[in-house]
């Protein structure tokens, strides 16, 4: 992908104060709203957004190109997605990966500043969960038999 290109698409997507890395990724100084636009991918490889990143309602079976930190909230649920590899490695906000395909957290945040939804998935366990959840932790309506892995601190309430 080259500039113009990335460019054209951060035009359609509403994407502004952004910064075109060397590696052809865009740094974002804001939030990014990539939900209900119908999309399979995400368009562009994100690095970082210092806002929130929504990419939810849309039919993902990849987090291939999400940023690697997200100063804000972070939120793809409502997708088709069965791994959250890809997902961002730092999120400030809150993390919602509810009503997916996922079988696993395997790759999720070991840190999340807010709450934590996993619910309406398939997991049958909460290995890998985050080390220290700032909020909530929702994992209601899965088939977990156990709660083995359970984050070491939830700042709120279980449920």
């Amino acid at each position: 992908m080259i500039s113009s290109e990335i460019h054209i698409i951060c035009k359609k997507y509403n994407i502004k104060d952004y910064t075109i890395n060397d590696d052809m990724s865009i740094s974002v100084n804001g939030s990014v709203d990539l939900s209900d636009k119908n999309l399979k991918s995400i368009p562009i490889k994100f690095k970082e957004v210092t806002g929130y990143f929504y990419c939810s309602n849309n039919q993902l079976t990849s987090l291939k190109g999400c940023p690697e930190t997200v100063g804000g909230h972070f939120y793809c649920n409502h997708n088709q997605l069965a791994s959250l590899k890809y997902c961002p490695e730092t999120v400030g906000g809150g993390f919602s990966c509810g009503n997916n395909q996922l079988t696993s957290l395997k790759y999720c945040p070991e840190t999340v500043g807010g709450n934590f939804i996993c619910n309406n998935s398939q997991l049958t366990s909460l290995e890998y969960c985050p080390e220290t959840v700032g909020g909530y932790f929702y994992c209601n309506n899965n088939q977990i038999t156990n709660f083995d892995g359970l984050p070491v601190m939830i700042i709120e309430f279980f449920r």
